[in-house]
């Protein structure tokens, strides 16, 4: 009688599907829309015709962690791994990062630092070496790097460094020590900088692609649990509370209690600078976002904390709603101005890149319709993302 029982329970619990929502899809893409109203005309012309592409993939960054190893880490930087607030250790420039933490090893296991953002390294190079160096990784690896290795010979390194490169050995590999803790902020002003180019060429299909990513990205930015290496709780005892602050409160109380009027976009003088106080304000939130829950979860009772739902078919394990309702209380308007600032934000940022291309000419009559080859990958992203596995760091989980 005992078996019969637990296989039932078993049979129960295998029917419920404990998830957080993915500010999930539901947020990112709300947040995306209202950004189109917040720009001035002629430009607000070109992004109103073409809302519901604005809307509908702001969620495709999202999607791509299901396709690539290389996409979690442009969602977050864990900022706390390499210091305290406001983390003046941390390089705000990518090119700084790769000569503050790259590393050099060869066949033997000897290591270099080239710690040329502090000071100069024990091979006593100098900064036009380390300018030259990081050229040599740029033509290498792009302007953004990620998980894989450089393999570099000696002869390339020597000539780069002007001779100065003196680590004994034929064959060097290059290690990012940085990138699996996060690149948010190197990623969006290499994210703007191509939404200038693409409006200086009047390449509209670009425009809006990079339009919708970046606003994705500026969302994850004004998340303070994106700024952290405890990003879903799993440090503190809280795990789940990712998506509890960032999707269960939205799509709770988002629609019915939230002012998403914000004014107008404003002209951002200095987009790398900006892209960092954001982060920098998200995680001057994160200790009452992980207080507030952390007492709450003390007090409120046990078996009143979680609750079953039906969603598309499926019964998810979430926060109830008195719960959650509670813990919006106590946030006194976190989230909903967080949503305010992203929102504004996005449109600042699409509103500059625009004035910083020489505001080129996007008016049309007709909305913008996806090519073939745009369909076939909208319809493998999908797939990828309906069928696969999350790669890399996953922020609903410990």
């Amino acid at each position: 009688m005992k078996s019969i029982s637990l296989f039932g329970l078993l049979l129960i619990l295998s029917s419920f599907v404990f998830v957080a929502p993915e500010w999930g899809f539901y947020g990112h893409r709300i947040i995306n829309r209202k950004a189109v109203f917040t720009l001035p005309a002629p430009l607000i012309s070109f992004y109103k015709v073409n809302l519901e592409y604005i809307t509908e993939h702001a969620v495709d960054p999202d999607k791509r962690r299901y396709a690539t190893k290389h996409e979690a880490v442009r969602h977050y930087i864990d900022a706390d791994h390499w210091g305290s607030y406001p983390f003046d250790n941390i390089p705000k420039t990518w090119h700084e990062v790769i000569l503050k933490y790259g590393l050099f090893i060869n066949e033997t296991g000897d290591t270099l630092q080239l710690d040329c953002w502090n000071n100069f390294s024990e091979s006593q190079i100098n900064r036009e070496v380390c300018d030259s160096l990081y050229a040599l990784f740029y033509e290498n690896i792009g302007p953004l790097y990620y998980e894989d290795n450089i393999e570099l010979d000696k002869n390339q390194l020597k000539k780069s460094s002007g001779g100065t490169f003196h680590l004994p050995g034929e064959r060097f590999t290059f290690i990012d020590q940085f990138s699996e803790y996060g690149i948010l902020p190197y990623h969006l002003k290499q994210y703007y900088d191509k939404l200038v180019d693409a409006f200086y060429s009047k390449d509209q299909a670009k425009v809006l692609r990079l339009s919708a990513e970046i606003g994705h990205y500026i969302g994850d930015a004004h998340v303070p649990l994106h700024t952290t290496e405890n990003y879903n709780g799993q440090l503190t005892d809280q795990i789940g509370i990712h998506g509890f602050w960032e999707s269960r409160l939205p799509e709770l109380f988002a629609e019915e209690e939230y002012d998403f009027f914000v004014g107008k976009a404003e002209y951002i003088q200095d987009p790398a600078n900006y892209f960092w106080d954001v982060v920098l304000e998200s995680h001057a939130l994160l200790e009452d976002v992980l207080a507030f829950e952390k007492s709450l979860s003390q007090d409120f009772p046990q078996d009143q904390q979680y609750c079953f739902e039906e969603r598309l078919e499926r019964t998810i394990r979430t926060q109830c709603e008195p719960y959650a309702s509670a813990y919006h209380t106590a946030l006194d308007g976190m989230v909903e101005k967080r949503m305010r600032d992203a929102i504004l934000s996005i449109g600042s940022v699409w509103f500059s890149a625009w004035i910083d291309a020489g505001q080129p000419n996007m008016s049309i009559d007709d909305k913008y319709v996806l090519s073939e080859e745009e369909e076939q990958n909208k319809t493998k992203l999908n797939r990828l993302f309906n069928s696969g596995d999350i790669m890399g760091r996953n922020h609903q989980q410990e």
